[in-house]
C-alpha cells in the first residue's frame, strides 16, 4: 500500500496540543505561527539521531521515539526552560506501519508528560535519521548558561553517570545484552526538566551531559574562563554499572562515556544546601563532585589526591576522520 508524506503525518503525528500555550497555527500549513509574549524569551535546541551512529537498527521504536525527544528536552533542562513546542524531521528507508505506530507512541507519551506540542516537521525517504527541534520558554532576561561558573563554586551532577556507556560497551563487546537498568538508561533517558527549572535561581552555570562529564564540563570551563578539580571517587555510580564493569573502567565510562543526559551544574558554596534541596523536591539525587578554580584546565584526582589518568575526554563525531 502506497503512503504519501501527508498520510504519514495525519495518521501518526497529528496529536492534540499538550502545551499550556497552544500555537496560533500548528500542523497543516507551510509554517507554524506562535504568538510571543513580551515577558518571555525562547530557548531553542536541535538534535539528530542517526541509525548505526546513535542507535542500533533493532532498537525498540517506542524507546527511540522517547529518546529523540528526551535528548532535546535535556538541553532545555540545562537552561532551566519550560518545554513548549517541537518540530520533527523523520527520514525513513520505507514505511513500516508497526514501527511508526510504536515510535509516535513513545514520542507523544513523553511530549504529553512535559507539555510539548508538535507544530511541524518533515518526512522523507532515505537512511533512517531523526531530527527534533524544541522550543522552551524562559522569563525575559533569564536562563542558565555555560558561562556563569566562578572560582570557589562547587560542582554537582544529577543522578548516576556511566550507565548508558556501560550498556553500549556490553552491546559492542563480549558482554552481550546489558542488564535492563543500564539498557533503559541508554534507550529511555529521563530529562531533568523539573530540576533545571528549580535551579534557575540557584545554579551559576549548567550543561547537560551528552558527550561525557570530562568533555561537557570542559565546555563550561572554557565558556567561563575557569578551571576545575573533580574527585573521581565521588562520582555517583549505579550498582548495576559497578556489577557490570570493574574498577577503574567504570570510572572511565562515567567520565567520558556519554549518553547520560544528566545535568552538571555549578553553584556558590553557600548554596550547597539549596542545590541538594532542589534535587530532593524533584526526586533526583544530587552529588557534589568538585570545585571551580582560577587555574585553567580540568584536574581529575583519585581518593588519595593523585591524578586520575583518562585516555579520552568524551565522544567526538569526527575524531576518526581521515
Amino acid at each position: 500500500m502506497a503512503h504519501s508524506e501527508f498520510d504519514i503525518i495525519h495518521r501518526y503525528f497529528s496529536h492534540p496540543s499538550a502545551s499550556a500555550r497552544a500555537p496560533a497555527l500548528g500542523l497543516g500549513d507551510d509554517c507554524a505561527l506562535i504568538d510571543l509574549p513580551s515577558s518571555s524569551r525562547w530557548a531553542v535546541t536541535t538534535d539528530t539521531l542517526v541509525e548505526e551512529v546513535h542507535f542500533h537498527p533493532d532498537t525498540d521504536p517506542e524507546r527511540l521515539g522517547h529518546k529523540v525527544l528526551a535528548v532535546s528536552l535535556s538541553d532545555l533542562a540545562a537552561m532551566g526552560a519550560t518545554p513548549a513546542y517541537a518540530t520533527l524531521a523523520l527520514t525513513l528507508p520505507r514505511v513500516d506501519e508497526q514501527w511508526l505506530a510504536a515510535f509516535s507512541d513513545g514520542f507523544f507519551r513523553l511530549a504529553d508528560l512535559f507539555g510539548v506540542t508538535l507544530i511541524g516537521g518533515d518526512t522523507t525517504r532515505g537512511p533512517r535519521s531523526i531530527t527534533a527541534m524544541l522550543i522552551g520558554e524562559l522569563p525575559a532576561g533569564r536562563g542558565l548558561t555555560r558561562s556563569g561558573a566562578k572560582p570557589g563554586d562547587l560542582i554537582f551532577v544529577s543522578g548516576t553517570l556511566g550507565d548508558a556507556a556501560g550498556a553500549l560497551a556490553a552491546l559492542a563487546g563480549a558482554g552481550g545484552d546489558p542488564p535492563l537498568p543500564l539498557r533503559l538508561r541508554l534507550e529511555r533517558p529521563e530529562p531533568r526538566v523539573g530540576l533545571g527549572q528549580a535551579l534557575l535561581d540557584v545554579a551559576s552555570s549548567a550543561i547537560d551531559l551528552s558527550d561525557g562529564l570530562a568533555q561537557d564540563l570542559g565546555h563550561v570551563l572554557g565558556a567561563s574562563g575557569v578551571g576545575a578539580t573533580v574527585r573521581v571517587d565521588r562520582l555517583p555510580l549505579s550498582e548495576a554499572l559497578r556489577a557490570q564493569v570493574p574498577y577503574p573502567e567504570h570510572l572511565a565510562l562515567a567520565l567520558s562515556g556519554g549518553e547520560d543526559y544528566e545535568l552538571c551544574l555549578t553553584a556558590p558554596a553557600d548554596r550547597r544546601v539549596q542545590v541538594v534541596q532542589c534535587g530532593r523536591r524533584c526526586g533526583v539525587p544530587i552529588t557534589e563532585i568538585g570545585f571551580i578554580s582560577e587555574q585553567a584546565g580540568l584536574r581529575l584526582l583519585d581518593c588519595d589526591g593523585y591524578p586520575f589518568p583518562l585516555s579520552r575526554s568524551g565522544y567526538e563525531h569526527f575524531s576518526h576522520e581521515t
